[in-house]
């Protein structure tokens, strides 16, 4: 079997609730950002929202990105860790529903969650508990899923747990001596302050195609958000900066291309950059050269924001064949 794109992650259940500015300051979070908490603190947490409509889906940016590349009719896969329990049971049916080959691997930890609360001006502040996440390691990674892609990609958050860590340099050893092409998203500012010096080294070693979004891309170069394309481009063939409503930049071959964001009506943010990283990456895998991967990144992300969740429309492969590209 050969996949256009194969992803190591962590699989979580998100948990999806609208909350107004004053729930987040009861909590004592910050708003915009993704907050790393214990068991303990995630059951309080959810105490406290009892009463408010809730919804679920399979999440985690891994999975998002890779749901989403199958809905768009590509052969994808995912591996990750998730719980003996019936979160992970139900995790792994949605994404094999959508068409997604699982290598998930299981542990006696309780399958990962994540709090994701929404507030009026639409923006998520995600609370994120790993769960089993936390225990993937090198011995759990299926060779066979890596060596068989076309692209390969992971993330920062790999880099919270050393176990994890180490299980993605396995796999871009296994990618780099194939011939597999290596996908990097920076994924959050947290992890650049946290790793910087360790992630440019694995821009400049390892990276084909880098994801980061304005802020990522600032604090690792020191530049303002129209310099760090070039700037990491020195580093890396291809970088794509996100930079939310006011479009992307594209540095490949020596040029930096703008590409305008589409203008929609946001009801939830979530997942649109994940989701933007699948539209380039399907771009890249059709063919396309990468002003038009962007494009279709643009328009992914848009069609994820008119709805609530991290995950693409469903029929988000057909309203992007229907594109005038």
């Amino acid at each position: 079997m050969k996949y256009d794109v194969s992803r190591l992650g962590n699989p979580l259940v998100d948990i999806l609730v609208h909350v107004d500015d004053g729930f987040l300051r009861e909590n004592n979070l910050n708003k915009g950002i993704m907050h790393l908490i214990e068991k303990e603190e995630s059951r309080r947490l959810i105490a406290h929202l009892r009463g408010k409509p809730v919804e679920m889906e399979s999440g985690g940016d891994c999975p998002n990105t890779i749901t989403t590349l199958a809905l768009l009719g590509l052969d994808a896969a995912f591996t990750g860790k998730i719980g003996r329990d019936e979160l992970g049971d139900v995790f792994e049916r949605k994404i094999r529903e959508k068409g997604v080959h699982s290598f998930l691997r299981k542990d006696r930890v309780d399958t990962g969650t994540s709090v994701i609360l929404i507030t009026p001006d639409k923006e998520r502040t995600m609370n994120t508990h790993l769960g089993a996440c936390r225990e993937y390691r090198r011995e759990d990674l299926p060779a066979e899923m890596v060596e068989s892609s076309s692209i390969f990609y992971f993330t920062g958050y790999m880099w919270d747990t050393d176990n994890q860590k180490e299980a993605a340099r396995g796999a871009i050893a296994i990618a780099k001596r194939k011939g597999v092409r290596i996908a990097f998203d920076v994924a959050d500012p947290f992890a650049v302050e946290r790793y910087k010096e360790d992630f440019l080294g694995l821009i400049e070693r390892d990276v084909d195609i880098l994801f980061a979004n304005a802020h990522e891309a600032a604090l690792l170069t020191g530049c303002s958000v129209e310099d760090c394309a070039p700037v990491l481009g020195e580093l890396c063939p291809l970088v794509v900066i996100k930079n939310g409503g006011n479009g992307s930049f594209v540095h490949h071959g020596g040029q930096v291309k703008s590409v305008p964001s589409f203008k929609t009506e946001v009801r939830d943010t979530t997942g649109a950059g994940d989701n933007f990283a699948a539209g380039f990456l399907y771009g890249l895998v059709k063919g396309y050269p990468v002003e038009t991967c962007g494009n279709i990144a643009s328009f992914v992300a848009s069609k994820t924001i008119e709805k609530i969740g991290a995950q693409a429309p469903v029929d988000i492969r057909a309203l992007v064949e229907a594109m005038p590209l």
